[in-house]
């Protein structure tokens, strides 16, 4: 049954592991926080979008709407309503009015949120009868060709697919998932949003990820997925550069396996290496760390974390912290005074729970 108006909420992410793993067919494993993106929508049947965010307003005619015609922040909104279209989902158009807690270019994918939170909202309206699941792949594809973005389908995933207390486990490849429980006892995942922004739409992520189909095409595999015996395939590649880049996304997917196995056991203290490596995987071999996060993450460690890592596409944003809630404020104050000691930025702090995919609020 179709509502002419509502307030939806589509939250950000963490990825606790799993990072540049999921436009390889690999496994990622993120969950949703309860900060996110939320909007008042009233539907509208002029056919056109009425966007406001921020104290700007963007309107945005459906009739010739295609990929590359809307620009900024409009094009992830405007992009869900195009994919609709394009896979037999007209909408008619909307007024949307979007609040955000969640700081864009942190790495805690602002843009999926505000595209699901569109996407959750007309598929409300229209009565479209669309499933979350089904939802991910047009929230995608707003990202891919709207925006220009060419992510795959992590962020979007979590931001529909995660329920409370709970890490998604997702298969990128055959699209299962499946609910791992996220009990930290003691301990605490920490964000730390060093506050040096990012963007993935400058071209940095679009060349990994071109390097990684590369890498597949000389070793011929369909993805980096299924490379399975590691130490031939570095041989196989001339290039050191594709090398490295094959050997972050292999043991990343290893060490998916190897977290969800640890939580399931209870385990948790034990996964703060894990995250140890990853840091470091991406830091040398996908190089796409930036000083702040490495800074965060040593300053962390050496105060008493048992692990950390940095999340997102990379080049700034966040990373997270796991340890103990009785140390958190000693790791704050080594993180700020590390920072300060460097002249960067303040990081601000968010303790992080598992929270519900996107959904209707009124």
């Amino acid at each position: 049954m179709s509502v002419e108006h509502g307030v939806w909420h589509a939250p950000g992410r963490v990825n606790l592991i799993g990072e540049h793993t999921d436009y390889n067919d690999g496994l990622v494993l993120p969950f949703a926080l309860p900060q996110g993106i939320t909007a008042e929508a009233a539907r509208r049947d002029d056919g056109v979008l009425e966007l406001h965010s921020g104290g700007q307003t963007e309107i945005v005619p459906l009739e010739g709407l295609r990929p590359g015609s809307v620009k900024g922040w409009a094009a992830y909104v405007a992009g869900v309503a195009g994919a609709l279209g394009e896979a037999g989902h007209p909408v008619g158009g909307a007024t949307l009015r979007f609040t955000s807690d969640l700081p864009a270019g942190s790495g805690l994918s602002s843009s999926a949120a505000l595209e699901c939170v569109t996407a959750v909202a007309l598929n409300d309206m229209y009565d479209l009868g669309l499933s979350a699941k089904e939802l991910v792949p047009v929230a995608q594809r707003a990202e891919n060709a709207y925006a220009g973005v060419p992510t795959g389908v992590l962020d979007q995933s979590a931001s529909l697919l995660c329920t409370a207390e709970h890490a998604l486990l997702l298969d990128v490849r055959s699209g299962l998932s499946s609910q791992i429980p996220l009990e930290l006892g003691g301990f605490r995942i920490l964000i730390v949003d060093t506050n040096a922004r990012h963007a993935l739409g400058d071209g940095k992520y679009g060349e990994r990820r071109a390097q990684c189909e590369e890498a597949a095409r000389q070793l011929g595999v369909a993805s980096l997925r299924d490379v399975k015996n590691l130490g031939e395939a570095l041989s196989r590649l001339k290039d050191p550069v594709l090398r490295r880049r094959v050997k972050h996304v292999v043991t990343e997917n290893h060490r998916v396996e190897a977290t969800v196995g640890l939580l399931k056991a209870g385990a948790i203290a034990e996964v703060g290496a894990l995250l140890n490596a990853s840091h470091l995987s991406l830091r040398d071999d996908y190089e796409v760390s930036w000083p702040e996060a490495d800074a965060a993450v040593e300053a962390a460690v050496r105060a008493g974390a048992r692990g950390g890592r940095m999340v997102g596409g990379g080049f700034g944003g966040s990373v997270i912290i796991l340890a103990r809630a009785d140390t958190l404020d000693t790791i704050r104050e080594a993180i700020t005074t590390r920072f300060t000691t460097s002249s960067w930025p303040t990081p601000d702090y968010l303790i992080a729970t598992a929270a519900p995919g996107a959904h209707r609020l009124s």
